[in-house]
């Protein structure tokens, strides 16, 4: 009998400035599980730096908890709204630095990548993706979104590198 593979696993990330999700995936062999998820919830009219700040520590007491060896985050498509672009181009930059600082390297992902990843269909909607992210991690209930998003992106990951450490 082959050894079985040491696992891989992914932090997964869905940015946003109000409403962060993120989901640690593993995957050992051809099985994926999920290790834990979660948002990280902004107040509204709360300083803008201290947003991204939130998210940054959020964000490094899950890669201390459990050492991935990657992390994969969704990129948008252009968002017709420019300060709303800015702002979660600034989001996204604390998380790719917050990966940076622990030594990550970063998937980056359309969310026509990660749908067609989990799905099958880069078209798929919010409730078919967050289906099959049910389906993939065996999972009992459902993810609040933007934690299904992040499981998606990690699980799509996963799938397109299918990476071993």
């Amino acid at each position: 009998m082959p050894p079985t593979p040491a696992p891989s696993i992914c932090l997964g990330v869905d940015p946003g400035s109000l409403a962060c999700g993120w989901a640690v995936v593993t995957r050992t062999g051809s099985r994926m599980e999920l290790l834990e998820a979660g948002v990280i919830r902004s107040k509204r009219g709360a300083d803008f730096d201290q947003r991204v700040l939130g998210i940054h520590l959020k964000l490094s007491e899950v890669i201390a908890r459990y050492a991935p060896q990657f992390m994969a985050v969704e990129s948008p498509f252009v968002e017709k709204n420019a300060a709303t672009a800015i702002k979660l181009g600034q989001i996204r930059g604390g998380i790719l630095l917050t990966a940076g600082l622990h030594g990550l390297p970063v998937g980056d992902y359309n969310p026509m990548q990660v749908k067609k990843a989990v799905s099958g269909y880069g078209w798929a909607d919010k409730t078919q993706v967050g289906k099959m992210v049910m389906v993939i991690l065996n999972l009992k209930t459902a993810l609040p979104a933007d934690a299904a998003d992040a499981a998606a992106v990690a699980i799509g990951h996963l799938l397109t590198t299918r990476r071993t450490v």
